[in-house]
């Protein structure tokens, strides 16, 4: 069969792939000459570890063995199952990551608590004043700006995927033969296809907009940043206490006790922010990350909240940064519902949109497309 993808991010590139491995033809169509999204301006995590109890765990879980398989597949992507610690400072942080050690999921996420010593045997990058960390052995990562041409170029070998960027969807096309689906691009061309599948991401205007009037999703801003190489290798993903704060897996009475007792700081409230910090395979460390949920978006990025993560890194590290080279801004679609972990729905006529995976996207989506396949019988 031929199926029409629509979106070069990450959603969309894993459906291709889903769906070349499941034995179709692929024409994926993007409207950039690269994927420029999300996808590309975050921070490559795969994470596991702070999902919620259920469908989200085992979404995530079962992603995580697909990456594993697409690191074996295609090398450039740059998969690493590096694990993560998330750092306690105070005894409030410590004793809520000791409370999510001892929880009768903890094995299946790979956590264990460390305390300060056993967490630099682990990471030795980390001299900060620490009192202990969790360990997440299930966290991984790849690097963000090469993992999807690297896919792309894998699927190209086999024959059977045709990508097309430079090419805004403008409108479904006319139906030409009974269960034939087509989609019309702005060059004038009509592509074909048995299915369509429309991962658009957060571009949610145009077409979208007019298939779905009253779409239930959401677009969140966020900000990070990346630093010149480290001298050293970080050798775990590294998140610190304030992430407790915005991950359902760490709900509970300590967390509560937690917010009661230490209020984050104002710049880290405002803009709901936690450090999460990953170096990239050239040496560099890509930071972040804060939020903004209220649109209209300032079109410039604020330096404060920049300042904020630059301090909760060199705390965590015990060491100053080394320069920050690249700073941005990109906007990703999420559930309105944030407990669904993804927006999936049949538009008629062999059409589906998939969209709105939230923070989710780079970690759930290998898993999230299989589904999509799934459900779609193909």
């Amino acid at each position: 069969m031929r199926i029409v993808i629509v979106g070069g991010g990450v959603l969309g590139t894993m459906h291709a792939a889903e769906a070349i491995r499941r034995g179709h033809y692929v024409a994926h169509v993007e409207r950039e000459p690269e994927a420029r999204g999300a996808s590309v301006r975050g921070s490559g995590l795969v994470w596991v570890g702070g999902r919620a109890d259920g469908a989200e765990l085992s979404t995530a879980l079962r992603a995580r063995e697909l990456w594993e398989r697409i690191g074996r597949d295609v090398p450039d992507a740059g998969f690493r199952a590096n694990g993560s610690l998330t750092v306690a400072r105070t005894e409030a942080e410590l004793a809520v990551l000791a409370d999510v050690a001892e929880r009768p999921d903890a094995a299946e996420r790979g956590f264990k608590l460390l305390d300060a010593d056993g967490a630099r045997a682990v990471n030795p990058a980390l001299r900060g004043t620490m009192l202990g960390a969790l360990w997440c052995e299930r966290d991984a990562a790849v690097e963000p700006r090469a993992v999807l041409p690297a896919i792309r170029a894998n699927l190209a070998e086999t024959g059977r995927y045709t990508w097309l960027p430079g090419r805004e969807v403008r409108g479904l096309g006319d139906i030409r033969d009974v269960g034939t689906a087509s989609v019309r691009d702005d060059h004038g061309a009509v592509h074909e296809g048995d299915a369509v599948v429309l991962c658009t991401g957060a571009h949610l205007s145009g077409m979208v907009r007019e298939l779905v009037p009253d779409l239930p999703v959401r677009r969140v801003r966020v900000q990070m940043m990346q630093t010149a190489p480290l001298d050293e290798p970080l050798t775990t993903s590294v998140a610190d206490g304030d992430s407790l704060r915005y991950h359902p897996a760490y709900r509970g009475a300590t967390l509560d006790a937690l917010a009661g007792a230490q209020p984050q700081a104002p710049a880290a409230a405002e803009h709901a922010m936690r450090l999460l910090m990953v170096q990239r395979l050239d040496g560099g460390l890509t930071i972040g990350d804060m939020h903004a949920y209220d649109e209209p978006y300032p079109f410039d990025v604020d330096e404060g909240p920049y300042d904020h993560l630059r301090d909760a890194a060199e705390a965590v590290l015990g060491r100053a940064l080394p320069p920050v080279r690249r700073r941005w801004a990109g906007v990703y679609a999420q559930c309105a519902d944030t407990s669904r972990i993804v927006h999936r729905a049949h538009l008629g006529d062999d059409v589906w949109l998939v969209t709105g995976p939230g923070g989710r996207g780079m970690t759930c989506s290998p898993a999230i497309a299989e589904d999509t396949l799934r459900e779609l019988n193909l």
